[in-house]
Protein backbone atom coordinates (compact mmCIF):
# COMPACT_ATOMS: atom_id res chain seq x y z
CA UNK A 1 0.00 0.00 0.00
CA UNK A 2 3.04 2.44 0.99
CA UNK A 3 4.69 1.76 -2.20
CA UNK A 4 1.35 2.63 -4.44
CA UNK A 5 1.18 5.94 -2.27
CA UNK A 6 5.19 6.94 -3.24
CA UNK A 7 4.41 5.60 -6.44
CA UNK A 8 1.02 7.89 -6.88
CA UNK A 9 3.32 10.63 -5.35
CA UNK A 10 6.24 10.37 -7.93
CA UNK A 11 4.05 10.32 -10.50
CA UNK A 12 1.89 13.28 -9.82
CA UNK A 13 5.11 15.53 -9.14
CA UNK A 14 5.85 14.20 -12.43
CA UNK A 15 2.47 15.27 -13.93
CA UNK A 16 2.63 19.05 -11.88
CA UNK A 17 6.58 19.10 -13.13
CA UNK A 18 5.08 18.25 -17.47
CA UNK A 19 2.21 21.35 -16.68
CA UNK A 20 4.04 23.66 -15.40
CA UNK A 21 6.92 23.33 -18.28
CA UNK A 22 3.98 23.32 -20.90
CA UNK A 23 2.92 26.52 -19.07
CA UNK A 24 6.19 28.65 -19.03
CA UNK A 25 7.27 27.58 -22.91
CA UNK A 26 4.13 29.20 -23.89
CA UNK A 27 4.26 31.89 -21.85
CA UNK A 28 7.94 32.35 -22.75
CA UNK A 29 6.74 31.86 -26.48
CA UNK A 30 4.25 34.12 -26.03
CA UNK A 31 7.07 36.94 -24.76
CA UNK A 32 9.25 36.35 -27.41
CA UNK A 33 6.32 36.60 -30.12
CA UNK A 34 7.53 39.91 -30.84
CA UNK A 35 11.25 40.00 -31.06
CA UNK A 36 10.70 36.44 -33.00
CA UNK A 37 8.15 38.29 -35.20
CA UNK A 38 10.34 41.45 -36.16
CA UNK A 39 9.75 42.04 -39.44
CA UNK A 40 7.56 39.47 -40.24
CA UNK A 41 4.13 40.66 -41.15
CA UNK A 42 0.98 39.50 -39.83
CA UNK A 43 -1.82 37.92 -42.84
CA UNK A 44 -3.57 41.28 -44.36
CA UNK A 45 -6.73 39.68 -43.39
CA UNK A 46 -5.84 40.33 -39.65
CA UNK A 47 -5.27 44.33 -40.24
CA UNK A 48 -7.74 47.24 -40.50
CA UNK A 49 -7.36 48.49 -43.47
CA UNK A 50 -8.19 52.25 -43.78
CA UNK A 51 -9.55 52.25 -47.04
CA UNK A 52 -12.54 49.70 -45.41
CA UNK A 53 -13.22 52.57 -43.17
CA UNK A 54 -13.81 55.94 -45.08
CA UNK A 55 -16.48 57.14 -47.30
CA UNK A 56 -17.40 60.68 -48.50
CA UNK A 57 -20.11 61.26 -45.80
CA UNK A 58 -17.53 61.38 -43.17
CA UNK A 59 -15.74 64.45 -44.70
CA UNK A 60 -18.43 66.80 -43.88
CA UNK A 61 -17.73 70.72 -42.25
CA UNK A 62 -19.13 74.15 -42.14
CA UNK A 63 -18.51 75.51 -46.06
CA UNK A 64 -17.88 71.30 -47.36
CA UNK A 65 -20.37 71.92 -49.87
CA UNK A 66 -18.77 74.58 -51.00
CA UNK A 67 -15.36 73.09 -51.29
CA UNK A 68 -16.73 70.54 -52.95
CA UNK A 69 -18.13 72.47 -55.13
CA UNK A 70 -15.16 74.58 -56.06
CA UNK A 71 -13.42 71.28 -56.85
CA UNK A 72 -16.09 69.61 -59.04
CA UNK A 73 -16.02 72.79 -61.28
CA UNK A 74 -12.01 72.37 -61.71
CA UNK A 75 -12.18 68.49 -62.20
CA UNK A 76 -15.11 69.89 -65.22
CA UNK A 77 -12.29 72.44 -66.11
CA UNK A 78 -9.52 69.65 -67.26
CA UNK A 79 -11.81 67.40 -68.20
CA UNK A 80 -10.68 64.73 -65.33
CA UNK A 81 -13.33 61.88 -65.28
CA UNK A 82 -12.88 61.39 -61.72
CA UNK A 83 -10.48 61.83 -58.52
CA UNK A 84 -9.72 61.44 -54.42
CA UNK A 85 -8.66 64.32 -52.77
CA UNK A 86 -7.55 63.52 -49.16
CA UNK A 87 -6.15 66.02 -46.66
CA UNK A 88 -4.69 65.02 -42.81
CA UNK A 89 -3.65 67.56 -40.20
CA UNK A 90 -1.11 66.85 -37.31
CA UNK A 91 -1.06 63.05 -38.63
CA UNK A 92 -5.16 62.72 -38.96
CA UNK A 93 -7.02 62.42 -41.84
CA UNK A 94 -9.06 65.54 -41.86
CA UNK A 95 -11.07 64.75 -45.37
CA UNK A 96 -10.75 62.08 -47.56
CA UNK A 97 -13.81 62.03 -50.38
CA UNK A 98 -13.88 60.70 -54.16
CA UNK A 99 -15.41 63.05 -57.19
CA UNK A 100 -16.52 61.93 -59.95
CA UNK A 101 -16.65 58.66 -61.51
CA UNK A 102 -14.34 55.33 -60.81
CA UNK A 103 -15.76 54.03 -64.16
CA UNK A 104 -18.14 56.06 -65.78
CA UNK A 105 -19.79 53.86 -68.08
CA UNK A 106 -20.88 51.43 -65.46
CA UNK A 107 -22.00 54.79 -63.41
CA UNK A 108 -19.85 53.86 -60.91
CA UNK A 109 -18.76 57.10 -58.58
CA UNK A 110 -15.28 57.60 -56.77
CA UNK A 111 -14.99 56.39 -53.77
CA UNK A 112 -12.14 57.39 -51.25
CA UNK A 113 -11.63 53.99 -50.42
CA UNK A 114 -11.03 53.65 -54.46
CA UNK A 115 -7.23 53.05 -55.87
CA UNK A 116 -5.91 54.55 -58.42
CA UNK A 117 -2.35 54.34 -60.14
CA UNK A 118 -0.01 56.86 -58.24
CA UNK A 119 3.02 57.02 -61.01
CA UNK A 120 6.08 58.82 -59.95
CA UNK A 121 5.37 58.89 -56.39
CA UNK A 122 5.88 55.26 -55.96
CA UNK A 123 9.59 56.66 -55.86
CA UNK A 124 9.03 58.15 -52.44
CA UNK A 125 7.69 54.69 -51.40
CA UNK A 126 11.43 52.89 -52.98
CA UNK A 127 13.59 56.17 -51.49
CA UNK A 128 11.93 54.71 -48.30
CA UNK A 129 12.97 51.33 -48.46
CA UNK A 130 16.77 51.89 -49.24
CA UNK A 131 16.65 54.24 -46.03
CA UNK A 132 15.19 50.93 -44.27
CA UNK A 133 18.06 49.01 -45.82
CA UNK A 134 20.28 51.85 -44.85
CA UNK A 135 19.23 51.36 -41.37
CA UNK A 136 19.43 47.68 -41.40
CA UNK A 137 22.89 47.68 -42.03
CA UNK A 138 22.59 46.31 -46.00
CA UNK A 139 23.82 49.24 -47.54
CA UNK A 140 24.86 52.55 -47.41
CA UNK A 141 24.60 55.66 -49.26
CA UNK A 142 27.82 56.08 -50.60
CA UNK A 143 28.07 53.00 -52.09
CA UNK A 144 28.65 52.29 -55.51
CA UNK A 145 26.60 50.66 -57.98
CA UNK A 146 28.55 49.22 -60.22
CA UNK A 147 32.13 47.18 -60.48
CA UNK A 148 33.49 43.92 -58.56
CA UNK A 149 32.54 46.10 -55.20
CA UNK A 150 29.49 47.24 -56.43
CA UNK A 151 25.81 46.63 -55.23
CA UNK A 152 25.39 45.39 -58.49
CA UNK A 153 28.26 43.39 -59.57
CA UNK A 154 27.31 40.81 -61.66
CA UNK A 155 29.83 40.07 -64.48
CA UNK A 156 27.22 40.25 -67.18
CA UNK A 157 26.52 43.95 -65.59
CA UNK A 158 30.31 44.98 -65.43
CA UNK A 159 31.80 42.94 -69.10
CA UNK A 160 28.46 45.35 -70.63
CA UNK A 161 30.32 48.37 -69.32
CA UNK A 162 32.04 50.46 -72.00
CA UNK A 163 31.53 53.86 -70.39
CA UNK A 164 34.29 53.43 -66.90
CA UNK A 165 31.90 56.90 -65.15
CA UNK A 166 29.24 54.17 -64.74
CA UNK A 167 31.84 52.77 -61.98
CA UNK A 168 31.29 56.33 -60.17
CA UNK A 169 27.89 55.88 -59.96
CA UNK A 170 26.79 55.72 -55.66
CA UNK A 171 23.04 54.99 -54.45
CA UNK A 172 22.86 58.52 -53.74
CA UNK A 173 23.55 59.38 -56.82
CA UNK A 174 20.22 57.46 -57.88
CA UNK A 175 18.15 58.43 -55.47
CA UNK A 176 19.04 62.10 -56.52
CA UNK A 177 18.83 61.95 -60.05
CA UNK A 178 22.57 62.72 -60.49
CA UNK A 179 23.65 59.38 -61.92
CA UNK A 180 24.59 60.51 -65.35
CA UNK A 181 21.48 59.09 -66.96
CA UNK A 182 19.53 61.08 -69.71
CA UNK A 183 16.37 61.16 -71.43
CA UNK A 184 18.04 61.73 -74.76
CA UNK A 185 17.51 58.64 -76.15
CA UNK A 186 14.46 57.80 -74.63
CA UNK A 187 13.62 56.64 -71.06
CA UNK A 188 14.53 52.74 -70.98
CA UNK A 189 12.22 52.00 -68.88
CA UNK A 190 9.08 53.54 -71.00
CA UNK A 191 10.68 52.73 -74.70
CA UNK A 192 10.14 49.24 -74.76
CA UNK A 193 9.23 48.97 -77.89
CA UNK A 194 11.87 51.01 -78.97
CA UNK A 195 14.36 48.96 -77.25
CA UNK A 196 13.14 45.94 -78.61
CA UNK A 197 13.23 46.83 -82.06
CA UNK A 198 16.98 48.09 -81.56
CA UNK A 199 18.01 44.74 -79.93
CA UNK A 200 15.82 42.73 -82.18
CA UNK A 201 14.28 41.25 -79.44
CA UNK A 202 11.10 39.21 -79.59
CA UNK A 203 10.08 39.87 -75.76
CA UNK A 204 10.27 42.66 -73.34
CA UNK A 205 13.26 42.54 -71.42
CA UNK A 206 13.44 41.77 -67.84
CA UNK A 207 15.48 43.83 -65.18
CA UNK A 208 18.57 42.55 -65.61
CA UNK A 209 18.04 42.36 -69.74
CA UNK A 210 17.55 46.05 -69.71
CA UNK A 211 19.74 46.63 -67.66
CA UNK A 212 22.32 44.68 -69.78
CA UNK A 213 21.77 47.09 -72.52
CA UNK A 214 21.67 50.56 -70.99
CA UNK A 215 25.10 49.78 -69.28
CA UNK A 216 26.58 49.42 -73.75
CA UNK A 217 25.16 53.31 -73.65
CA UNK A 218 27.52 56.32 -72.72
CA UNK A 219 26.32 58.08 -69.68
CA UNK A 220 25.13 61.68 -70.75
CA UNK A 221 27.40 63.85 -67.76
CA UNK A 222 29.35 62.99 -64.61
CA UNK A 223 27.91 61.08 -62.14
CA UNK A 224 28.16 62.77 -58.41
CA UNK A 225 28.78 66.55 -60.11
CA UNK A 226 26.07 69.79 -59.80
CA UNK A 227 24.28 67.83 -62.92
CA UNK A 228 20.74 66.53 -62.65
CA UNK A 229 18.23 64.91 -64.92
CA UNK A 230 15.30 63.29 -64.29
CA UNK A 231 15.21 59.93 -65.16
CA UNK A 232 13.47 56.52 -64.26
CA UNK A 233 15.88 53.90 -64.67
CA UNK A 234 17.68 55.33 -61.96
CA UNK A 235 14.75 53.94 -59.38
CA UNK A 236 14.24 50.68 -61.25
CA UNK A 237 17.97 50.27 -60.56
CA UNK A 238 17.16 51.19 -56.85
CA UNK A 239 14.49 48.29 -56.82
CA UNK A 240 17.11 45.90 -58.40
CA UNK A 241 19.08 46.83 -54.88
CA UNK A 242 16.80 46.23 -52.74
CA UNK A 243 16.33 43.00 -54.22
CA UNK A 244 19.55 42.13 -54.04
CA UNK A 245 20.47 43.50 -50.46
CA UNK A 246 16.97 42.41 -49.33
CA UNK A 247 17.16 38.79 -51.01
CA UNK A 248 13.46 39.36 -51.59
CA UNK A 249 11.24 40.31 -54.20
CA UNK A 250 11.22 44.59 -54.47
CA UNK A 251 7.47 44.17 -53.66
CA UNK A 252 7.94 41.91 -50.56
CA UNK A 253 10.17 43.30 -49.02
CA UNK A 254 8.38 47.26 -49.52
CA UNK A 255 5.16 45.56 -48.16
CA UNK A 256 6.78 43.64 -45.09
CA UNK A 257 9.32 46.75 -44.18
CA UNK A 258 7.57 49.83 -45.53
CA UNK A 259 4.20 49.49 -46.03
CA UNK A 260 2.57 47.61 -43.37
CA UNK A 261 5.02 48.72 -40.29
CA UNK A 262 3.32 52.13 -41.45
CA UNK A 263 0.22 50.64 -41.37
CA UNK A 264 -0.38 50.81 -45.00
CA UNK A 265 -2.52 47.82 -46.66
CA UNK A 266 -4.30 48.90 -49.51
CA UNK A 267 -1.15 49.57 -51.91
CA UNK A 268 -0.88 47.50 -55.05
CA UNK A 269 1.50 46.89 -57.68
CA UNK A 270 -0.47 48.06 -60.64
CA UNK A 271 -1.34 45.85 -63.83
CA UNK A 272 -1.11 47.27 -67.57
CA UNK A 273 -4.24 46.40 -68.95
CA UNK A 274 -7.92 47.19 -67.81
CA UNK A 275 -8.28 43.33 -67.14
CA UNK A 276 -5.86 43.66 -65.23
CA UNK A 277 -7.06 46.00 -62.34
CA UNK A 278 -7.25 45.11 -58.45
CA UNK A 279 -10.55 45.06 -56.69
CA UNK A 280 -11.34 48.97 -55.88
CA UNK A 281 -8.86 50.20 -58.51
CA UNK A 282 -10.60 52.37 -61.03
CA UNK A 283 -10.75 52.90 -64.63
CA UNK A 284 -7.89 55.10 -66.94
CA UNK A 285 -9.38 57.24 -68.92
CA UNK A 286 -7.37 59.53 -71.88
CA UNK A 287 -8.78 63.19 -72.68
CA UNK A 288 -10.16 63.11 -75.66
CA UNK A 289 -7.37 64.42 -78.21
CA UNK A 290 -5.25 60.97 -77.54
CA UNK A 291 -4.78 58.71 -80.44
CA UNK A 292 -4.17 55.19 -80.00
CA UNK A 293 -0.94 54.26 -79.68
CA UNK A 294 1.07 50.63 -80.72
CA UNK A 295 1.37 48.38 -77.92
CA UNK A 296 4.38 48.67 -75.65
CA UNK A 297 5.46 44.53 -76.16
CA UNK A 298 5.64 45.51 -80.30
CA UNK A 299 2.72 43.03 -81.00
CA UNK A 300 1.03 45.85 -83.57
CA UNK A 301 -1.87 45.99 -81.75
CA UNK A 302 -3.02 49.83 -81.49
CA UNK A 303 -4.16 50.52 -77.87
CA UNK A 304 -5.33 52.97 -75.56
CA UNK A 305 -2.27 54.86 -74.54
CA UNK A 306 -3.35 54.09 -70.26
CA UNK A 307 -3.85 50.65 -71.26
CA UNK A 308 -0.77 49.07 -72.85
CA UNK A 309 1.58 52.34 -74.36
CA UNK A 310 3.92 51.14 -71.62
CA UNK A 311 4.95 48.41 -69.00
CA UNK A 312 4.08 50.27 -65.86
CA UNK A 313 4.11 46.42 -63.80
CA UNK A 314 7.34 46.44 -64.67
CA UNK A 315 8.41 49.78 -64.03
CA UNK A 316 8.31 48.72 -60.36
CA UNK A 317 9.88 51.33 -57.81
CA UNK A 318 10.07 54.21 -60.51
CA UNK A 319 6.21 54.13 -61.37
CA UNK A 320 4.34 51.16 -60.61
CA UNK A 321 2.25 51.66 -57.26
CA UNK A 322 -1.30 51.58 -56.44
CA UNK A 323 -3.30 53.59 -53.63
CA UNK A 324 -6.14 56.17 -52.16
CA UNK A 325 -5.15 59.73 -51.72
CA UNK A 326 -5.78 59.06 -47.78
CA UNK A 327 -3.08 56.10 -47.83
CA UNK A 328 -0.77 58.12 -49.36
CA UNK A 329 -1.48 60.62 -46.72
CA UNK A 330 -1.34 58.13 -44.39
CA UNK A 331 1.99 56.56 -45.69
CA UNK A 332 3.56 60.58 -45.30
CA UNK A 333 2.72 60.70 -41.71
CA UNK A 334 4.79 57.85 -41.09
CA UNK A 335 7.98 59.31 -43.15
CA UNK A 336 7.37 63.42 -42.55
CA UNK A 337 8.95 63.96 -39.17
CA UNK A 338 6.43 65.07 -37.44
CA UNK A 339 5.32 63.23 -33.31
CA UNK A 340 1.87 62.72 -34.06
CA UNK A 341 2.41 59.85 -35.68
CA UNK A 342 5.47 57.37 -35.37
CA UNK A 343 8.08 57.28 -38.21
CA UNK A 344 9.04 54.52 -39.59
CA UNK A 345 12.14 55.52 -39.97
CA UNK A 346 14.48 57.27 -38.02
CA UNK A 347 14.80 60.85 -37.11
CA UNK A 348 18.61 60.56 -39.08
CA UNK A 349 17.07 59.09 -41.89
CA UNK A 350 14.21 61.50 -42.63
CA UNK A 351 16.24 64.90 -42.41
CA UNK A 352 18.76 63.25 -45.02
CA UNK A 353 15.80 62.46 -47.36
CA UNK A 354 14.05 66.04 -46.87
CA UNK A 355 17.25 68.20 -46.60
CA UNK A 356 16.79 71.15 -48.42
CA UNK A 357 19.32 71.04 -51.39
CA UNK A 358 18.68 74.14 -52.68
CA UNK A 359 17.15 75.91 -55.68
CA UNK A 360 15.50 73.20 -58.17
CA UNK A 361 17.50 70.25 -56.99
CA UNK A 362 16.43 67.22 -56.26
CA UNK A 363 15.43 65.81 -52.62
CA UNK A 364 15.54 61.56 -51.74
CA UNK A 365 12.38 60.40 -53.09
CA UNK A 366 10.75 63.70 -52.98
CA UNK A 367 10.76 66.58 -55.97
CA UNK A 368 11.71 69.21 -53.67
CA UNK A 369 11.95 70.01 -49.86
CA UNK A 370 12.49 73.26 -49.43
CA UNK A 371 13.21 74.85 -45.74
CA UNK A 372 9.97 76.28 -44.28
CA UNK A 373 8.05 75.68 -47.70
CA UNK A 374 5.50 73.03 -48.58
CA UNK A 375 7.22 69.86 -49.96
CA UNK A 376 6.17 68.24 -52.86
CA UNK A 377 5.79 64.86 -55.17
CA UNK A 378 4.43 64.87 -57.93
CA UNK A 379 3.53 61.18 -60.63
CA UNK A 380 1.91 61.67 -63.97
CA UNK A 381 0.90 58.38 -66.18
CA UNK A 382 -0.89 57.77 -69.36
CA UNK A 383 -4.36 57.80 -67.90
CA UNK A 384 -3.56 59.50 -64.27
CA UNK A 385 -1.75 61.81 -61.93
CA UNK A 386 -1.10 62.68 -58.78
CA UNK A 387 0.42 65.18 -56.41
CA UNK A 388 1.26 65.37 -52.90
CA UNK A 389 1.88 68.49 -51.05
CA UNK A 390 3.25 69.04 -47.51
CA UNK A 391 2.85 71.87 -45.71
CA UNK A 392 5.17 72.61 -42.57
CA UNK A 393 3.23 75.86 -41.20
CA UNK A 394 0.01 74.05 -40.82
CA UNK A 395 1.56 70.33 -41.06
CA UNK A 396 -1.31 69.63 -43.50
CA UNK A 397 -0.88 67.29 -46.54
CA UNK A 398 -3.00 67.49 -49.25
CA UNK A 399 -2.96 64.64 -51.91
CA UNK A 400 -4.86 64.55 -55.11
CA UNK A 401 -5.20 61.54 -57.59
CA UNK A 402 -6.84 61.19 -60.75
CA UNK A 403 -7.80 58.39 -63.27
CA UNK A 404 -7.73 60.78 -66.39
CA UNK A 405 -4.65 62.51 -68.40
CA UNK A 406 -4.66 65.75 -68.52
CA UNK A 407 -4.43 68.18 -72.03
CA UNK A 408 -1.62 70.13 -70.35
CA UNK A 409 0.77 68.00 -68.83
CA UNK A 410 2.87 69.27 -66.01
CA UNK A 411 0.24 72.61 -66.03
CA UNK A 412 -1.75 70.27 -63.98
CA UNK A 413 0.58 70.11 -60.75
CA UNK A 414 1.00 73.37 -60.97
CA UNK A 415 -2.22 74.53 -61.23
CA UNK A 416 -3.47 72.06 -58.26
CA UNK A 417 -0.95 73.29 -55.79
CA UNK A 418 -2.54 77.09 -56.78
CA UNK A 419 -5.76 75.17 -56.19
CA UNK A 420 -4.75 73.49 -53.18
CA UNK A 421 -3.15 76.74 -51.54
CA UNK A 422 -6.58 78.41 -51.85
CA UNK A 423 -8.75 75.49 -50.57
CA UNK A 424 -6.38 75.38 -47.32
CA UNK A 425 -6.18 78.97 -46.78
CA UNK A 426 -9.80 78.98 -46.44
CA UNK A 427 -11.28 76.03 -45.65
CA UNK A 428 -8.15 74.06 -44.14
CA UNK A 429 -9.00 75.39 -40.86
CA UNK A 430 -12.62 74.43 -40.74
CA UNK A 431 -12.28 70.51 -41.03
CA UNK A 432 -12.33 68.37 -38.05
CA UNK A 433 -10.87 64.65 -37.89
CA UNK A 434 -12.81 61.92 -39.20
CA UNK A 435 -12.48 59.43 -36.32
CA UNK A 436 -10.35 57.19 -38.37
CA UNK A 437 -7.00 58.65 -36.98
CA UNK A 438 -3.88 56.84 -38.65
CA UNK A 439 -2.94 55.10 -35.24
CA UNK A 440 -6.14 53.12 -36.03
CA UNK A 441 -4.31 51.13 -38.27
CA UNK A 442 -0.88 50.77 -37.38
Amino acid sequence: MKKKKRKFKRSFKIFVAVVVAIVALLCISRCRGGSENEGKSLPESRMPHLNDSLTNEKSNFDGAAEMDSLIAKYLKRWEVNGAQLAVSRNDSLVYAKGYGWAEKEKNDPMRPSNILRIASVSKLITATGIMKLQEKGKLKLTDHVFGPQGILNDTAYTNAITDKRYFDITVDDLLRHKAGFTRYAGDPVFSTRYIMMQNHLSTPPDHHALLQIVLKRHLGYQPGGDMQKYCNIGYLLLSMIIEKRSGTTYEQFIQREVLQPAGCFGFKIAGNYYKDRHPGEVKYYMHKEAEPIQEFNNSGRMVVKCYGENDITSSAGAGAWCASAAELCHFISAIDGDAHYPDILTAQSVQTMTKDMGEHRFSIGWNFTPTGKPWTRTGTLSGSSALVVRYPDTNQCWVLITNTSTWKGQGFAKDTMALFEKLRQKYGASMRPLGVDFAFTK
